[in-house]
This record gives C-alpha cells, sequence and structure tokens, in this order.
C-alpha cells in the first residue's frame, strides 16, 4: 500500500506568535522574538536572552485553568497547537464524528519533557523529603505525555509514538506519522513536539555546554550564516500538523495546504553534540526526502535549514545541502527561520515545517534575519533579511539533533 498525504492542519505557539496566521506573517515581516528572559531570575546564569512563549492565554485553546495549572508547560504548549491543527482540519472523532478514532493517531515528542517539573520536585525531595514529591510528578514529567494527552482529548484511539531525537524530534514525529499513513496504518496522525526548557538548569546546561550565543543584544543574537553567530539561542513553544490520507480528505472536503512527499533520517555516528563535519550522514537523510519526492532540477527548490548559527551547525550543513543537491544547491531558495524565533529544540522541526508548508502556499521565502554580514565560506543564496517571492514546487525542512540524529521532510505544492 502506497498512499497520498496531506497536510490539512497546522498549529503553532511560538515568540513570534500564537498561531499559524501570527507566526507566518511576523516571520515574513522579519520580526524578532528573542529578548531578555522574564520568565526567570537570570542574575547568576551566564546567558540572559531567549526566545519565550508571549501573552499565551491557555482558555484561548480550549484549556481548562485547573489542567494548565497542573500540566507542565509543555504539554500545555502541545495540547494548544493540537486544538489549533484540529480545528483547521475540521477532523473530529468523536462519536460520529468524520474519522474512525482507531485511524487516528498522535505522533507527538518532546527533546526534553518536562524540565519545569522535574527540577521542581527534585528541590522537594532535597529540601522536605520523599513524602512531599507530587504524585502527578510522573505523568507530568514524561516527555511523552504530551501526546497522551492529546490522545484523550481527540478520543484518538489509533497508533501514539512520541518520537525524542533532541532537536530532530519534531522532524522525525512527521515523517513517521506520513509513513504511517503512507503505509496504510493510520487515516491522520496530530504530528509534531513541543518544548518547555526556558528554566536556570536549561540555560546553564547548554550554555555550559559551550552551545548557546553569548550576545547581549538580544536582537543580534542569533545568526545563522553569518561570519558573527557565536552559538544558538534558546526558545520555547510548539508546532501540530495534522497529516492525513489523501482521499481522506478530499472525500469529507478538506482544504489541503500541501502534499507530503518524502522523510529521510540518518544518523552521523560521529559525537554527541557535534555534528559531522563533511555533511555525508546529514546529505543522505536530504537526498532519501528529496529522492522520495521526486525533485528534479525543474523544481523550485525552499530549504528551510536546521540553521542554528553555531560555527559547526552551519558549515556542515551547507555542506550537506551541496552534497545532496550538486550544482543545484546554489540555485535553492535557503532560510533559517531560527533568526526569528531561536531555537526551539523539539518543537523546532514542526514549527518550520509549517513554515516551509506556508511558504509553498503562499510563493514565498521566509527570510534568515540579521545576515548583514554572511561568512564567506558559506556560499549559497540563504535569503538575506528581506522575503522572496518564488514559485515554490517542492520544500524541505531538515534538523539536526545532538546525538547526531538527523531528519528531513519534504513537501510538495499542491496544485487543486
Amino acid at each position: 500500500m502506497d498512499r497520498r498525504v496531506a497536510v490539512t492542519g497546522t498549529g503553532v505557539i511560538s515568540p513570534v506568535g500564537n498561531n499559524t496566521e501570527a507566526f507566518w506573517k511576523n516571520l515574513l515581516e522579519g520580526v524578532c522574538g528573542i529578548d531578555f528572559i522574564q520568565s526567570i531570575p537570570t542574575d547568576d546564569l551566564p546567558v540572559k536572552i531567549a526566545g519565550e512563549v508571549r501573552d499565551f492565554n491557555p482558555a484561548e485553546y480550549g484549556i481548562e485553568a485547573p489542567f494548565a495549572r497542573k500540566q507542565d508547560r509543555f504539554t500545555v504548549f502541545a495540547v494548544a497547537a493540537a486544538w489549533q491543527a484540529m480545528q483547521q482540519a475540521g477532523l473530529n472523532a468523536a462519536e460520529e464524528g468524520n474519522i474512525d478514532p482507531f485511524r487516528l493517531g498522535v505522533y507527538v515528542g518532546s527533546g526534553i519533557g518536562g524540565f519545569t517539573t522535574q527540577v521542581r520536585e527534585t528541590e522537594k525531595i532535597l529540601k522536605e523529603g520523599a513524602k512531599w514529591v507530587s504524585p502527578l510528578f510522573i505523568p507530568t514529567m514524561i516527555s511523552n505525555i504530551a501526546a497522551g494527552n492529546i490522545a484523550i482529548r481527540h478520543n484518538a484511539c489509533g497508533p501514539c509514538l512520541p518520537v525524542v531525537t533532541a532537536c530532530a524530534t519534531s522532524t522525525h514525529a512527521i515523517g513517521e506519522a506520513y509513513r504511517a499513513i503512507k503505509h496504510g496504518y493510520a487515516d491522520a496522525v496530530i504530528a509534531g513536539g513541543s518544548e518547555a526548557a526556558i528554566i536556570p538548569l536549561g540555560i546553564a546546561g547548554f550554555a555550559n555546554a559551550k552551545a548557546l550565543s553569548r550576545a547581549e543584544d538580544p536582537k543580534y543574537a542569533s545568526l545563522p550564516f553569518s561570519a558573527d553567530r557565536g552559538g544558538f539561542v534558546m526558545a520555547e513553544g510548539a508546532g501540530m500538523l495534522v497529516l492525513e490520507e489523501y482521499e481522506h480528505a478530499v472525500r469529507r472536503g478538506a482544504t489541503i495546504l500541501a502534499e507530503v512527499c518524502g522523510y529521510g533520517n540518518t544518523c552521523d555516528a560521529h559525537h554527541v553534540t557535534a555534528p559531522r563535519p563533511d555533511g555525508v550522514t546529514q546529505s543522505s537523510a536530504l537526498k532519501m526526502a528529496l529522492d522520495q519526492a521526486g525533485y528534479t532540477s525543474d523544481d523550485e527548490l525552499y530549504i528551510n535549514a536546521h540553521g542554528t548559527g553555531t560555527a559547526l551547525n552551519d558549515v556542515s550543513e551547507t555542506a550537506a545541502f551541496k552534497l545532496a543537491l550538486g550544482e543545484d544547491a546554489y540555485k535553492a531558495h535557503i532560510s533559517s527561520t531560527k533568526g526569528s524565533t531561536g531555537h526551539m529544540l523539539g518543537a523546532a522541526g514542526a514549527v518550520e515545517a509549517i513554515a516551509a508548508v506556508m511558504a509553498l502556499k503562499d510563493g514565498i521565502v521566509p527570510p534568515t534575519i540579521n545576515l548583514t554580514n554572511p561568512d564567506p565560506e558559506l556560499d549559497l543564496d540563504y535569503t538575506p533579511n528581506k522575503p522572496v517571492k518564488a514559485d515554490l514546487t517542492i520544500a524541505i525542512s531538515d534538523s539536526l539533533g545532538f546525538g547526531g540524529h538527523n531528519g528531513a521532510v519534504a513537501f510538495r505544492r499542491y496544485d487543486e
């Protein structure tokens, strides 16, 4: 069985907007969502900037106050983004709904999971003793619980597979959901990722690993492909897509935003944090996705790059693009939206996949903001500072995670 797979819904919670429309508008306008951290004290932290979610009201996404109060922030973000995606898709697995509950799945992961919960309950046991640890600690902290809560809310009784591959998490979640539908194991899947790791331990851990930017100007700190780049900027949020079997979507009159048409998954097998410098394994994931999508030189290609703004990532990723595409790499439209959002870790791939879908749908490439001092060694078209209109036919979103995890998902423009 080999079935077509459509995107029929999207949802975003991010530093530049808490729905897809606001997120996309702000990306195109070059808005930067990075600022000085407000949610935690930063006096003792080596890094004081991040991409925080602002003006987030769970009630706007059908989330009850007791649920929001008891759950970790990453779960609340995930549930909110999934609600948006399902509302747009118009899917309902309730009694006499428009999809069989056992054919509706949830593939939602998190790179870190309930980090705030884990730290809070650890402090309790160290300071007050074991009896004060919350009975909800485990089912609030575990990284699969966002998927579980989404399934409960949407009566999704089909396959439920949370993925954990660090910063490649939600790209792999989308790819595996695509395979599940393509090969007949589900008719629709809510796929994506969520992250909320902007806490002192998270900042200190990444900063001491020399991964974070030490820039003091938050609006000029996340600098993908720039000669000035000095590390990534942590961010939080969630991204969700509803993937649906094409004929199922057509029969119920759903609006199709794009088609998923390829997926690649490889591992560097090289280092726990550094990417493989020659780009060979990363390019293999890209080429898998492109080959499955039927890419040719006649296609107008957009790549939403992982583009973290670290010294090693941007070099190895550029090498991977050249290996995967050959001379076509020089005519591809490429950008990193992390200049606007920061790095949303396990949520990054899904949020960036949504940017790729919107680029195809609207025929416009979002910019890499702050690319005013390009690295001369990085000589591809990274769409500096301003969006570019283009007759795009195919888009790729790729992600690279600690542990050497590489993922790439390909989308094709949908023309009725």
